[in-house]
């Protein structure tokens, strides 16, 4: 996936959430220990890799999503963060998209010239099921960032966040089903709760996937094949818009910025693609068609 920046890999499993986690499930089927927290060697530098005409891969106006195999604040991270932060403040054209379960940690890590936030972060905190989000979200409220969600995935409780959409400070709540090792149920009923507390709050609502075991209505549906996870959350009708994020992302001057902005485009897959709301756009990178194989 061309919009994942993944600094370092591994993790320490945190909450309830973390009981049957997707990185560990993938790493143990190529014989690795996802509790085995290292630095990546190639890509750690990732948004700042170039093409052969010396402009970055990476174009201006483009959204990462990062550590989705580990966790951006981990205590174990710590010696290598401030070189993720270096990185991410060199690219102040992209969006960085940052989600932990640590949130506690999280104003002890930040960036000295940090003050309010930079422009081009968006941070979000993990909310699996009410007791996670009684307690990160007041944490979440209080930090300093421009830009703040909440992500109900794996979804594995009924979550009411009204109280706290009510401050204005959240712009997106995605939320999502579990898949792989354990697969506990997803509810229905709890997404479209939240959704509707969304609507209210005119605030953003993706639901991504049904997890592998969707229950509406007493019964449950076993759905393995992510593909069609994501076509049943968007035939749900359980999407909003909300009201737009304004990023203010702008080109530091350099020859490295003459290519113009990203402009997003889409795969006739992506018509009914429950991530579209949060999606960076096609990369071309032809996953579709492997798993429209798959089907």
């Amino acid at each position: 996936m061309h919009d994942i920046w993944n600094p370092w890999h591994g993790c320490i499993k945190k909450s309830e959430g973390c009981r049957h986690c997707y990185m560990y499930f993938l790493d143990k089927q190529r014989n690795a220990d996802g509790s085995r927290i290292y630095r990546v060697k190639n890509n750690f530098d990732y948004p700042l890799h170039k093409n052969a005409d010396g402009s970055y891969k990476i174009k201006s106006g483009e959204c990462l999503r990062v550590c989705l195999t580990s966790d951006f604040f981990l205590a174990e991270a710590d010696e290598w963060r401030n070189e993720a932060w270096a990185i991410i403040k060199q690219r102040p054209d992209v969006g960085f998209f940052l989600l932990t379960k640590r949130p506690e940690r999280v104003a002890d890590h930040l960036p000295k010239d940090w003050g309010t936030g930079w422009d081009n972060v968006f941070f979000s905190v993990t909310a699996e099921n009410q007791d996670r989000a009684d307690e990160r979200l007041p944490i979440l409220l209080d930090l300093p960032f421009k830009h703040k969600g909440v992500m109900t995935a794996p979804f594995i409780g009924a979550i009411s966040l009204q109280k706290w959409l009510k401050s204005g400070q959240i712009e997106q709540v995605i939320a999502g089903g579990e898949n792989y090792d354990g697969s506990r149920k997803l509810k229905y009923e709890w997404v479209k709760s939240l959704y509707e507390e969304c609507v209210a709050a005119n605030v953003m609502f993706c639901f991504i996937e049904t997890g592998t075991k969707f229950e509406k209505d007493g019964k449950i549906y076993t759905i393995p094949n992510k593909r069609l996870q994501s076509e049943m959350a968007y035939k749900s009708g359980l999407q909003f818009a909300g009201k737009a994020i304004k990023w203010n992302l702008y080109k530091p001057q350099s020859e490295l910025f003459d290519s113009g902005w990203y402009v997003k485009h889409w795969r006739k897959y992506c018509e009914t693609c429950g991530s579209r709301l949060i999606c960076n756009g096609c990369s071309d990178c032809g996953e579709c068609e492997k798993d429209t194989k798959s089907l």
